[in-house]
């Protein structure tokens, strides 16, 4: 149900939010004309209906401009936070703007846990989950799976709730930011437990799927100058037993490593076997510390998990052009949900995710031959990376999302020109 709109709208004076003009990576430079950033639900909602156009932007983790406006750009990080347990119901309703890594922290010490988490713990509930944004497992979902609510703010100021029941939930939890500003989201929680972290090296090509299938949570990673693939990274419930000596024609890490060649490892999850919290071993890297420079650019496509041998193969031609502005390159598995733009939507899937060098003139059209190889396997691009290939042809319920935007925002208020590009208007 919507409330009516809260009171006045925002006057002129109102002070922008004083915080980084640019996404993490540096790439993108917001054009917003004026930076908000509200400390209460109903401050946000005068800001929303008094505003033509209006974004709310995460921690800012999307590398094309699917968070850029040139009207008002909203931060929800000054909302107050909250970690509301409910124990009956086996869920946890969290302050959109909260951190995954800070959320973990607060269940975990109340004896809950999520059933999966990106490799990055720094990123926000509302921005990863509005993005399909992952993690990995065969049976692990992506983030948005977890949702079982969303509170939002409306184009007319109001706070709508959708669950699991409202008809349009599927189409609303990966929303893009395009429906309204994410204030509050539910999440399913499980007990605790912990993980043990095992890096293998030098995978066979022929064993992919092998690895892609070795344990709770799994990513491989290349470089592209090898025939063998670089790193196995291993996510195993702490009370199964370790792979053995000779797994899949690999050798075991014995110190702990980076993905990216030159990287410290410090920086990194606990490896070796050592076993800890779910979410200490998840992410690939610590809440605490920064995981790379932030100088690269990042794309990622999503094909059937029964194509990824076939989908590697077909890179092969590219190899040496793909590693020349590469700086690591990951392979992982995701489960099949029901969302409608999620890239998971009725399919496993095996992403391949690229963190190129930060040129994007050297990068764009390696990346544009990238989208032309895996054409074949009707590849689904990750909403926050770069890509050019029209989505339209990518997503089954596509229409149905563009039926969606008609209904809950008419007059554009939360669309963008990226968003433009992607849903044309009619």
């Amino acid at each position: 149900m919507t409330d009516a709109a809260a009171s006045r709208p925002p006057t002129t004076t109102e002070t922008p939010e004083r915080g980084a003009d640019r996404n993490w990576a540096g790439n993108v430079r917001y054009r917003a004309a004026r930076r908000h950033r509200p400390t209460s639900v109903d401050e946000l909602r005068r800001l929303v209906a008094g505003a033509e156009r209006v974004r709310a932007v995460g921690t800012g983790h999307a590398f094309n401009r699917i968070g850029d406006t040139t009207g008002d750009l909203i931060s929800v990080t000054g909302l107050p936070p909250a970690v509301a347990l409910d124990r009956d119901r086996g869920t946890v309703t969290v302050t959109a703007g909260l951190r995954y890594g800070d959320v973990a922290t607060r269940l975990h010490a109340d004896g809950y846990a999520l059933a999966n988490l990106a490799s990055l713990p720094h990123i926000s509930v509302a921005g990863a989950v509005a993005t399909a944004t992952h993690g990995s497992g065969r049976a692990n979902g992506n983030l948005a799976t977890a949702v079982a609510a969303l509170e939002l703010v409306t184009a007319d100021g109001g706070l709508l709730t959708v669950d699991r029941a409202d008809p349009r939930f599927a189409g609303m939890v990966v929303g893009l930011g395009a429906l309204g500003v994410v204030t509050r989201v539910t999440l399913d929680v499980l007990p605790t437990f912990d993980i043990r972290q095992y890096v293998r090296l030098g995978l066979p090509r022929a064993a992919l799927d092998d690895a892609l299938d070795g344990a709770y949570s799994a990513s491989v990673f290349t470089d592209w100058r090898s025939d063998r693939l670089d790193q196995v990274w291993l996510k195993q419930r702490a009370d199964q037993p370790p792979p053995p000596a000779d797994w899949l024609d690999t050798v075991a890490a014995d110190v702990p490593v980076h993905p990216v060649p030159g990287m410290p490892a410090q920086n990194c999850t606990v490896q070796l076997g050592e076993a800890g919290p779910w979410h200490e071993r998840l992410p690939h890297f610590r809440l605490g510390f920064t995981p790379s420079s932030g100088d690269e650019l990042q794309s990622e496509w999503h094909v059937d998990r029964a194509d990824a041998g076939a989908a590697l193969a077909a890179l092969e031609p590219a190899a040496a052009r793909i590693a020349a502005v590469l700086q690591i390159c990951e392979l992982r598995t995701i489960a099949a949900d029901r969302l409608w733009l999620s890239p998971n939507y009725e399919r496993d899937s095996v992403a391949f995710h690229f963190t190129w060098i930060g040129d994007p003139v050297a990068v764009a059209p390696v990346l544009a031959e990238v989208e032309q190889l895996l054409a074949p396997f009707a590849p689904r691009p990750h909403w926050g990376k770069l890509f050019a290939r029209d989505p339209a042809a990518s997503y089954p319920r596509y229409d149905d999302f563009r039926a969606l935007l008609r209904e809950v925002d008419p007059a554009g208020t939360f669309r963008t020109d990226e968003l433009d590009r992607y849903f044309p208007r009619d």
